[in-house]
């Protein structure tokens, strides 16, 4: 019964992090690689074909993007109907070989439908067999699994591009693979990153979420971002920057030799030395433009304080209690969240990447 009890649990768990892309939101991103896709076996291994959208794309285009083979592999049901219930799902992969009447569009007498002993879990060894054929794995992952899922495509090889929460990249085991350039952002972010998923109709019922004109729940996630290790010609521009450096505006940490930098379109453009910026710089990233040296959490012990400076009113240093933190005083100044230390313990406030011009690291 307890073994019983846990297989629910997971399989609830795994609803909760069930959402479907929508198809606009993949065309969007998609159209940046298809030079990548001719010749190569894609993977959708976080996709039941019969509701992915990631499954739709690929498999009406894949004439067009010249697709060897298409595989999507889920733990779901083989019928039609969308969102089954639990008692008729199984673990199911597809395989997908391209069009064999002539008509172009992907029918059910062209599609492999094969079972899968295990519960299709992206880590089980058939899934993972699928995977050593895929060049190239397409989908949206959970999101609470995001550290062992990336990890587990790079250390088998596999190029990706794939959905995550913005926050991951502070995540060290995702940091280290930004620094060496193993991982970078993909190009489509609306507006903050926000965008809008599809969820079942016994999603559990949280802020954040409207009913579309096709009748469906959707679930907007902030923050979302893609990930991939495939090269896009929008990561070669180079940022056009505006600004030139002064002392002033521009202040040094107290004990690391970098400047702070409050938004990437800040940059100054004539400063050769290392500046610590926001992590919405990663999506304007140009690797032949400028070097990642590391971040103020993992790499640099640099604080977000400068000698000598405190909001004063009236004469007074102005403090603020952080409980078991100490103390510090916001100098509203240089921007909303910059706090300068008053000599008591100091509670970091936001992450910054510390980066170098490529000029100057050559």
């Amino acid at each position: 019964m307890a073994s019983k009890q846990r297989s629910l649990g997971n399989a609830k768990a795994a609803k909760d992090d069930e959402f479907y892309t929508q198809l606009s939101d993949i065309e969007k991103e998609m159209r940046h690689y298809k030079k990548h896709f001719k010749g190569k076996v894609v993977y959708l291994n976080c996709d039941d074909p019969r509701e992915s959208e990631f499954f739709h794309y690929f498999s009406y285009n894949f004439e067009k993007l010249g697709l060897k083979k298409l595989i999507a592999a889920c733990y779901k049901s083989q019928d039609i109907d969308l969102f089954s219930t639990e008692d008729s799902e199984q673990a199911v992969y597809l395989e997908y070989t391209g069009d064999k009447d002539g008509d172009r569009i992907p029918s059910r007498d062209e599609i492999e439908v094969q079972p899968l002993t295990g519960d299709g879990d992206f880590r089980s060894p058939e899934s993972i067999a699928l995977l050593q054929q895929a060049d190239i794995v397409v989908t949206n992952p959970p999101f609470s699994l995001f550290r062992e899922y990336i990890a587990q495509l790079i250390a088998h090889d596999k190029q990706f591009i794939v959905l995550g929460n913005m926050n991951a990249v502070a995540y060290k085991e995702i940091w280290s693979h930004i620094k060496a350039d193993r991982l970078w952002l993909g190009v489509t972010r609306t507006g903050t990153g926000q965008m809008w998923f599809r969820v079942s109709e016994n999603f559990p019922v949280k802020s954040g979420q409207k009913i579309g004109d096709d009748g469906h729940r959707y679930q907007t996630i902030g923050n979302t971002a893609w990930f991939t290790n495939v090269d896009h010609a929008k990561r070669h521009e180079e940022l056009i920057l505006y600004k030139t450096y002064n002392p002033q505006e521009y202040p040094h940490y107290d004990n690391f030799d970098a400047i702070e930098v409050a938004k990437t379109v800040e940059i100054p453009v004539d400063y050769e030395g290392v500046m610590g910026v926001p992590v919405t710089f990663l999506g304007k990233y140009n690797p032949d433009q400028f070097e990642i040296l590391g971040t103020d959490e993992s790499d640099f012990p640099a604080t977000k304080t400068y000698r000598g400076k405190r909001k004063v009113v009236n004469g007074v240093p102005v403090r603020s209690n952080t409980g078991s933190g100490g103390a510090y005083v916001r100098a509203d100044s240089f921007g909303s969240g910059t706090y300068f230390d008053v000599g008591y313990p100091l509670r970091r406030t936001y992450k910054r990447i510390f980066i170098r011009r490529k000029s100057v690291a050559e």
